[in-house]
């Protein structure tokens, strides 16, 4: 009462939700075109991080393909992209013993010779800056709340979230209320499992024909190490150990080139495990003793820690990316390529997709559209055509094929015959066994996992880690992490699964208190905590945890990790 609740709107031609490869290089695209064939588009993008680069997070060994078609000139213009890699290796480890297998001419897709290591977030922050040189309206710290939509059911734009709101719901001296973007097309760009994009499927029904998304939670830390040790351009992958043959999951570890002997260094589990006494973070810590990885770090000093999901599902789970007034690039719709450990390059080609297709849309005057808000179907067409759709489908059989008896093992094989082999031109397209969610078993069937102490050296415990992610939340705000029902983690969660949320949680977000009368325990949610990295929307087995982005510019700062 006696509040101003009317929001202002802004008119746009092309609004774009999240700055990451995927919005950033169709931001450019757009602008590039627009400046070529002499027209006036307004370009706006949203970005719910403080400044453009601070919530991205990834290893990141790129591949330069998307980036030399988008700017031919990047070399020149690139000085925060490093030097070429000259070294790959995949080793394969167990508890006793590791194999180091040479990569140089297998033509596998793990091969990283002619790629790049960057530091993600540096090269964010420096397409954010050619984009706003090309004259792309970017909004950090405004995160996109709401998806609005025409009377005619197609998407007219977004609204950013009210700002100014205590706790409780009453509002502050400081209120204001979202700010409305209306625009012809509606690009959503927010990554993987976006909060927006997951109402989209449900509204237009986009999963109807694809199989259930598939994820990991990759778990990161940067450290500065011996200088003696330090190998810029280097990069190991690993496989196995410590994770079960039935658990999917592996590693990286990258010598940056930088002004200092920095390696970037991380571990990726599968969420589709069964075993819900796993802890992805303590195996992570577990890993770094392994006597082909420890020696690396030994004398070093840990600067950074973060974590986030990835899509694991593929080709078989890219659901339909256009709609009315709006369509689904990059990571968002899932065009990782998995066996590749790679998604940067797809995310900004499927950009640069849909950039040309909405331009050619928004110029034709010819073409006609069914609704208010443009139905860009071109976009999914050219993708197909693509070589994104190529390379997906080349490698869609290597990640489902670890779900037979012989677990990674046998995926190892699979790869090692039919993708050396064929290709991925086999005549068969392998299926995954279901959401992640459902894959958990009760702790009942499960043996508990012991894990060792860290010792502080190389290993470290959860909060300390979770200090150096940066990650800063304002307190006195709704909550952006709640419960469907409130009764469901202590009756269904702790009582079958033994509450795999304070496990899954790579943030310690998830804590079970016991009560003062001694019987029983509450299930306590630490969002200050947390680094949104997605996992307990997607892990959650009793799927009543709901993530809803907090005020624009809370959460992690990774600052370039």
């Amino acid at each position: 009462k006696g509040v101003n609740m009317e929001r202002v709107a802004e008119e746009a031609d092309v609004v774009i939700v999240g700055a990451g490869p995927a919005g950033l290089s169709a931001a450019i695209r757009l602008k590039q075109l627009a400046a070529e064939h002499s027209k006036e588009i307004r370009v706006c993008l949203v970005e719910k991080a403080s400044q453009i680069g601070a919530h991205t997070l990834s290893g990141a060994c790129l591949e330069p393909r998307s980036l030399q078609e988008l700017f031919p000139d990047w070399k020149e213009r690139g000085k925060k992209i490093r030097h070429l890699m000259y070294t790959t290796s995949v080793i394969l480890l167990s508890v006793l013993w590791f194999m180091c297998v040479c990569l140089f001419c297998l033509g596998l897709p793990m091969v990283n010779h002619g790629n790049y290591i960057v530091r993600l977030g540096h090269f964010v922050s420096w397409l954010g800056e050619q984009a706003e040189a090309l004259g792309v309206e970017v909004y950090p710290g405004y995160a996109a709340a709401e998806v609005l939509f025409h009377e005619d059911g197609s998407v007219k734009g977004i609204a950013t979230n009210d700002v100014g709101i205590q706790k409780d719901g009453a509002p502050k001296a400081s209120f204001e209320r979202g700010l409305e973007l209306h625009a012809k097309v509606t690009v959503f760009a927010e990554g993987c499992h976006g909060h927006l994009a997951k109402q989209l499927y449900k509204k237009y029904n986009l999963r109807e024909k694809c199989q259930p998304q598939s994820y990991g939670i990759g778990l990161k830390e940067l450290w500065t190490i011996d200088e003696k040790k330090w190998k810029p351009g280097r990069v190991e992958h690993t496989v196995g150990w410590p994770l079960d043959r039935h658990t999917y999951g592996g590693s990286f570890l990258y010598h940056l080139n930088e002004s200092e002997p920095l390696v970037a260094l991380g571990f990726v589990v599968g969420l589709d495990y069964q075993n819900p006494y796993l802890n992805p973070f303590r195996e992570f810590q577990r890993w770094k003793h392994h006597p082909s990885v420890q020696p690396t770090l030994e004398g070093g000093t840990r600067i950074a820690y973060g974590a986030r999901a990835l899509n694991e599902g593929g080709f078989q789970s890219i659901p339909k990316l256009t709609f009315p007034g709006g369509l689904l690039i990059g990571c968002s719709p899932g065009l990782m390529n998995v066996p590749k450990i790679k998604g940067t390059h797809t995310a900004m080609k499927s950009g640069m997709l849909a950039s040309e297709a909405i331009f050619s849309q928004l110029i034709n005057e010819n073409l006609q559209s069914k609704t208010i808000g443009l139905d860009v179907q071109e976009y999914e067409e050219n993708l197909k055509k693509s070589w994104v759709w190529k390379e997906l489908y080349a490698v869609r059989n290597i990640r489902p094929s670890c779900h037979s008896i012989l677990g990674v093992y046998g995926g190892m094989i699979y790869t090692g015959i039919f993708y050396w082999l064929l290709r991925g031109m086999e005549p068969w397209t392998l299926k995954h066994p279901g959401p992640d969610f459902a894959q958990l078993k009760p702790a009942k069937d499960c043996t508990p996992i012991e894990y060792p102490k860290p010792d502080g050296k190389i290993s470290f415990d959860l909060l300390s880690s979770v200090a150096l992610s940066g990650t800063n939340h304002e307190h006195d705000q709704p909550a952006h992490l709640t419960l469907k029902d409130d009764s469901i983690p202590v009756s269904r969660n702790l009582a079958v699964f033994n509450g795999p949320e304070q496990r899954f949680c790579p943030a310690g977000v998830y804590e079970y208190i016991p009560l003062e009368t001694g019987e029983g325990s509450r299930l306590q949610i630490n969002a200050q905590n947390c680094v949104h990295c997605k996992t307990c929307d997607i892990k959650d087995p009793s799927q009543n945890i709901n993530w809803v982005v907090p005020e624009g510019g809370g959460g992690p700062a990774y600052n370039g990790m």
